[in-house]
């Protein structure tokens, strides 16, 4: 949980890239946009992720 929770802060909050964003969380671009993919699909925003 804390992963997403931080892929989608760097999203949201900080506008950073899915590449700039994959790297500062070794994660891979594949599953960053996943995250980012399921999130706005769910239509979260970051002031509701923020409360998670």
């Amino acid at each position: 949980m804390r992963k997403i929770k931080d892929v989608l802060r760097l999203k949201l909050d900080a506008h950073l890239s899915h590449e700039q964003i994959a790297v500062a969380l070794r994660l891979s671009k594949g599953v960053v946009s996943k995250y980012i993919g399921l999130a706005a699909a769910a239509g979260l925003d970051w002031a509701a992720v923020q409360s998670l």
